[in-house]
């Protein structure tokens, strides 16, 4: 595979990691029989940050195999 598409898939696993907090948080909360801001915002501090940290790293990775294929013109 050329770095374009190991870049093009990281780029997707973040999106991918970015959004299944999101969902985590409103399974998590799919019982509850009133919904509001503060009460997805607790629902989210459950879940943790360890989804966005990955998210981010898997993006950095994904942006620098995409600027080093267009760097050497694979």
């Amino acid at each position: 595979m050329n770095r374009r598409g190991t870049g093009a898939i990281f780029c997707l696993i973040s999106a991918i990691l970015f959004s299944t907090r999101y969902i985590s948080a409103a399974i998590f909360s799919s019982n509850v029989s009133s919904w509001d801001a503060e009460l997805f915002s607790h629902m989210l501090g459950y879940v943790g940050n360890t989804l966005t940290t990955l998210s981010g790293i898997s993006l950095v990775i994904g942006i620098v195999y995409l600027i080093l294929a267009e760097r050497n013109k694979e």
